[in-house]
């Protein structure tokens, strides 16, 4: 459980930093180029998104599973057979991949602008910005097969350290590009927007480098390994893809799962808010929920994220050498984790979602951007929940469920998303995405009970616990927030004050309340050794 919980850590460090990055630059960038160019930088990484996974048809996960199976008997050159024609797989529909965006670019800004008069946005910025960012499909497919790789070796540096670096470089040229092309050029925003999505294959770049170091200094031990194993398995190169496309195949709608809702609201978003008479706040809006407002909400999720990625190794070992009892305890205490982490980070952000927004991206509007954000931050939940049961479901062989369970939420939100923004705006599309990935989620853990016969009984019980801690830490945020109204000035900086005293107070209260209760240990397995010396135990 212990390597579960040092590679988890690891790459949700590395994962969560990113993330961090990610959302921290979108404060200047939003003082650059405002809630449009929000909009616009969103409706094109959506498609670009989905791309990347239909790109990849699920493969660096599929290979990460693959290599781990194979390694765990002690047959690593079949693994290695499998990493190199499946980079030649990657390289080549990555170039496919980059062609079909680039040349279907103006078909799909004609789909999502239907009345260029509602906004500042036309079909031309749309279609110019989707193009720009095809370029980093050329290489990202080839760049995952690598971390996969490495991942199946239960490895997870060059992951993390890569994506640290991409994102860092990507976020780079971002900000520089769009200050250059607006305050000393005297650009335009769709420019600097086009720019920035450009800077996606320059991240791309960057990480690539990156693992070509790793891949200098690891090789030595994996070519150590392949020449002292004694068995291969005989495995011909049709089988060795029927396998991995087995595996493959779920990953592809698992990492395809939020793109498509937002992909739905691309689509729909427009068109239902002029519909309703709101046609003049739909660009705002759709940045709220879709740019602005997700990279807050992605925050506690990739704790889940994180965590899918570390724990699928591990647990196809357990499964493969059918050892049941582990592999229950795996599955706990990745829920456990979700729920511990995840729950309370969501709950203190729709709290905060006024002053979180405020202080981070600025005033305007803030009723209806706070009022959205509120809506938004528990549904980061069920997308958490959803990442770690399709992992689990993938590493108990289960993956085809996967399948099903992603297919019926996207239903819904395809079937109800223009009902619910026609009949309740904005939030009618935080609606349809709650209730998508609630069902999925739902779906899911109905699986894994079915095919492990796990017990949620003492999950169930400490989720009850940590919600009886969350209110009292809800509790202390509402009191929080009401004293510092009265002496806190109502503008931005009272707002960040405000925001950063409450975060301290409420994740303070909460921390206590896990470790004095045992709760901490008892879902990480061990001890929190420097917790022990603050609180002096």
């Amino acid at each position: 459980m212990s390597n579960i919980v040092r590679g988890t850590m690891l790459l949700t460090g590395a994962t969560f930093i990113s993330k961090l990055i990610g959302m921290i630059y979108v404060i200047p960038f939003n003082a650059l180029v405002g809630a449009t160019g929000g909009t616009l930088f969103s409706l094109a990484y959506t498609p670009y998104n989905i791309f990347i996974s239909l790109s990849t048809v699920g493969v660096p996960l599929a290979v990460s599973k693959f290599v781990s199976k194979y390694n765990a008997v002690g047959d690593y050159e079949t693994g290695m057979r499998m990493f190199r024609t499946g980079m030649t797989l990657m390289v080549t529909t990555g170039i496919i991949a980059f062609l079909v965006l680039f040349f279907s670019a103006d078909l799909l800004a004609t789909g999502m602008i239907t009345n260029e008069n509602a906004d500042e946005l036309s079909r031309s910025d749309v279609a110019f910005v989707i193009k720009m960012v095809s370029f980093a499909l050329i290489l990202i497919p080839a760049m995952s097969i690598v971390r996969g790789f490495f991942q199946g070796y239960n490895s997870m540096g060059p992951t993390a350290i890569s994506q640290v670096i991409e994102q860092i470089v990507r976020i780079f040229f971002i900000l520089a590009g769009s200050f250059v092309i607006v305050n000393i050029l005297n650009g335009s925003v769709i420019a600097a927007v086009g720019f920035s999505t450009f800077a996606a294959f320059l991240g791309a770049v960057a990480s690539c480098l990156v693992l070509y170091i790793y891949w200098q200094k690891r090789k030595p031990y994996i070519d150590k390994q392949r020449k002292q194993q004694i068995y291969m398995y005989d495995i011909s190169t049709s089988d060795m893809f029927k396998e991995l496309f087995r595996y493959a195949g779920p990953f592809v709608l698992v990492g395809l799962a939020t793109p498509l809702y937002q992909l739905i609201d691309q689509f729909t978003f427009e068109r239902a808010m002029v519909a309703n008479g709101e046609g003049a706040i739909w660009s705002f809006s759709y940045s709220v929920v879709n740019f602005y407002g997700h990279k807050l909400v992605i925050i506690p999720v990739t704790i889940a994220i994180g965590l899918s990625l570390a724990i699928l190794p591990a647990m196809t070992k357990a499964y493969t050498q059918n050892n049941k009892q582990l592999l229950k305890n795996q599955i706990s205490q990745a829920l456990q984790i979700v729920m511990f982490l995840i729950l309370p980070a969501v709950s203190g952000l729709s709290l905060l979602s006024t002053e979180a927004y405020g202080a981070l991206f600025g005033l305007e509007k803030i009723a209806i951007s706070g009022e959205l954000l509120a809506w938004y931050a528990p549904v980061g939940l069920f997308f958490g929940l959803f990442t770690v049961t399709s992992s689990i479901l993938q590493g108990v062989n289960q993956q085809r469920f996967a399948v099903v369970s992603l297919s019926a939420g996207v239903l819904v939100k395809v079937l109800l998303n223009i009902q619910l923004i026609y009949m309740f705006g904005a939030k009618g599309a935080i609606f349809g995405t709650a209730l998508a990935a609630g069902i999925a989620t739902i779906l899911n853990l109905w699986r894994i009970r079915l095919a492990t016969h796990f017990s949620y009984k003492s999950l169930l019980k400490q989720t009850t616990l940590i919600i009886i801690f969350i209110a009292i830490m809800s509790g202390a945020i509402i009191l929080g927030k009401y004293l510092l109204g009265m002496v806190v000035p109502n503008n931005r900086v009272g707002m960040i004050i405000t925001l950063i005293a409450c975060v301290s107070l409420g994740g303070l209260v909460y921390l206590w309340l896990a470790y004095a209760s045992t709760l901490l240990e008892r879902v990480l397995g061990n001890r929190v050794r420097f917790l022990d010396k603050i609180f002096k135990r």
